[in-house]
């Protein structure tokens, strides 16, 4: 009957771990420990439609995916020894350098594979190329053998997302759902506490009528619609709830001043971002940018903030994303929890309660918070009733809904002009009067433009995540809180 296997690989060594009941979590190993030479880390089991399974592994800067088949007949043991399969080739794929943008010149890891396997090609996904970077990616190679010989595909990165709010799509699984629909989980890097501070993303995927393989990240960290909810495109699944929160007036009645942040801080040696300036005012609070942080001079019951949208608009949705400043809590204890209260004013005068978290008893550190009924209102007040750790942190309050008013005009004259290190691009366009920010779309079939970037507060961006040997289209639009623009001209680059 059907069953999950598991393995983990804390120490590069262990068992296969099985159970036929995952809810109860009946957990069965039979103890015959996989221990090849160069051990097991970023382990991935694939059960193949005809019942053979196979395992994928690697985490590093120096050695290549690898894969073996395993015996289910016997413990699970391997079937000879394992196979390389793949490495990294930086030199002409650009979005596998390392650092921020591709900025670095340390040696990139590939690691965390997942096989997929769609109708008769099989498709191993890797990340690449450090967790901690706002360019954490997935690629992908073909074959139509499990164990190779691999085919890179001309089109990755598969998954890709280094700008917006929360940054990083890389070391992924691509699963089912019970639709039959594809979707894409992913680490996120907030990199601040450690360089391994992340979150886990969730984005639409798919194969295209010709194979190609497909993450739509576009609007990633706005709100969409989840499996269950059918739609007209599983790809295109954003709800068109635009952003009506970055950089309004707001003002609180506490802000923390003098506090040394506590972090393990590695920038220095190159492995993680460098830290941002140590300014926690209020006005962190809706910059877009998860890294950055209000913090009060306490978690008491009579701290608040007030927003100004500028004028009445709809609202439909509120997330909170508390962040650790300093924290002082380790597992997972009763006391983990937040509470909150939400109001919204028309007026700033007459204020009616819309969110009420006041008795909130779980732990909801990116609380996401859709209302039943939109709201009209321009005034925003939270206050807090309960937190945790010493210091109330808030990274970003952030309010999804419509401006009612007009979308912007479509971006003129896009330009794409190709460094002489083909691995480069240097983009331009015209502002947008009243747009809040665009997303650049490109890829190597003018119909398939599948990776995006959201760009805030500038008209050139370079980027830096080609391939060697390969012409792209390209394509901007143009948005802000009222909607999305139309698409620009596609544009074809050598």
């Amino acid at each position: 009957g059907d069953k999950i296997l598991a393995y983990g690989d804390p120490s590069g060594r262990g068992p296969i771990i099985e159970t036929d009941n995952p809810e109860l979590g009946d957990w069965k190993t039979n103890y015959a420990v996989l221990n090849p030479p160069g051990g097991i880390q970023d382990p991935n089991i694939f059960v193949d439609t005809d019942g053979r399974v196979y395992l994928y592994e690697e985490s590093s800067n120096r050695w290549p995916i690898r894969g073996v088949e395993l015996d289910p007949e016997n413990y699970y043991i391997p079937m000879g020894e394992q196979v390389d399969l793949f490495r990294l080739d930086p030199d002409n794929h650009g979005w596998e350098r390392f650092g921020q943008d591709h900025r670095s010149d340390v040696a990139p890891f590939i690691e965390g594979p997942w096989m997929v396997k769609h109708n008769d090609t099989y498709y191993l996904m890797y990340g690449a190329p450090g967790t901690q970077w706002n360019v954490y990616a997935d690629g992908v190679y073909t074959s139509d053998n499990p164990l190779g010989p691999f085919t890179y595909a001309p089109y990755n990165p598969v998954a890709y997302k280094p700008g917006g709010f929360l940054n990083g799509s890389g070391h992924g699984s691509a699963v089912m759902d019970n639709h039959g629909n594809h979707w894409h989980f992913s680490t996120m890097a907030i990199s601040v506490n450690y360089k391994f501070e992340r979150r886990i993303g969730m984005y639409p995927a798919g194969f295209e009528e010709n194979g190609q393989m497909y993450v739509n990240t576009a609007y990633g960290d706005y709100p969409h619609y989840l499996p269950d909810v059918e739609v007209e495109d599983h790809k295109h699944r954003f709800t068109g709830w635009m952003l009506l929160s970055k950089n309004k007036p707001v003002k609180s009645n506490s802000v923390l001043t003098g506090v040394k942040r506590n972090v393990a801080d590695e920038h220095e040696k190159g492995y993680m971002p460098e830290q941002e300036a140590a300014d926690y005012g209020i006005e962190k609070i809706n910059d877009e940018n998860i890294r950055t942080l209000w913090v009060a001079e306490s978690n008491s019951d009579t701290l608040w903030f007030e927003m100004d949208l500028g004028r009445s608009m709809t609202l439909r949705a509120f997330q909170l994303n508390y962040q650790d400043f300093n924290a002082n809590i380790f597992g997972k204890p009763d006391t983990l929890r937040q509470q909150f209260v939400i109001e919204t004013s028309v007026d700033g005068s007459t204020w009616q309660t819309t969110i009420d978290f006041s008795e909130n008893n779980k732990d909801r550190p990116h609380a996401y918070i859709e209302l039943e009924e939109p709201v009209e209102g321009r005034y925003i007040r939270f206050t807090n009733k309960y937190f945790p750790n010493r210091y109330l942190a808030i990274g970003e309050f952030r309010v999804f809904g419509n401006g009612n008013g007009e979308q912007p005009a479509a971006p003129a004259s896009l330009r794409v002009e190709r460094q002489t290190d083909a691995r480069n691009a240097d983009i331009s366009w015209e502002p947008v009067a009243d747009a809040m920010g665009y997303v650049l779309y490109w890829g190597i079939e003018p119909d398939k433009l599948n990776n995006s970037v959201m760009i805030y507060d500038q008209t050139a961006y370079e980027l830096r995540a080609l391939n060697k040997g390969v012409a792209y289209h390209f394509a901007i639009e143009a948005f802000n809180e009222n909607g999305i623009s139309e698409c620009s001209k596609t544009i074809r680059v050598e």
